[in-house]
């Protein structure tokens, strides 16, 4: 089974402005991939740095949707050496360090797949980990 890691603004993708196709196109395919994480198709990975950058969302409700959903992963990462040291590298090529965090959780926990929208990190390869749009996922797994 496939083990995913979507990142905060993968998450917030439904709370955007839906006027533009391309946001609209990752918000739909954001929302297939939970229907298949809780139908059991894929796995949801959390990690605290998820849990940490959430709490500073200013909307409640947004944090609120986003934060029940660390109740359906089957992993998450905590903070160690391991995720630090990787994250510092990362941190090295130019990715921002909450970035870096969260790509760190991911590769710990084994995750097979990143899903973002950032565009920067969508152009980064990172070693140990597919960064991947939501669409492109869908795409490439249908």
């Amino acid at each position: 089974m496939l083990r995913l890691y979507l990142d905060l603004c993968c998450f917030n993708r439904p709370f955007d402005d839906q006027s533009q196709l391309k946001v609209k196109l990752e918000t739909e395919a954001k929302l297939a991939i939970q229907e298949r994480i809780l139908d059991g198709v894929y796995e949801l990975a959390w990690s605290y740095i998820m849990d940490f950058e959430n709490a500073q969302n200013p909307f409640p409700v947004k944090m609120s949707s986003i934060a029940d959903w660390k109740v359906f992963a089957c992993a998450c990462a905590s903070e160690n050496d391991n995720v630090i040291y990787f994250a510092e590298s990362l941190a090295s090529k130019g990715i921002k360090s909450c970035d870096a965090l969260h790509i760190s959780c991911a590769v710990e926990m084994l995750c097979d797949y990143f899903v973002t929208t950032d565009r920067k990190l969508l152009n980064t390869p990172v070693e140990g980990i597919t960064i991947i749009s939501p669409t492109r996922f869908i795409e490439d797994q249908d």
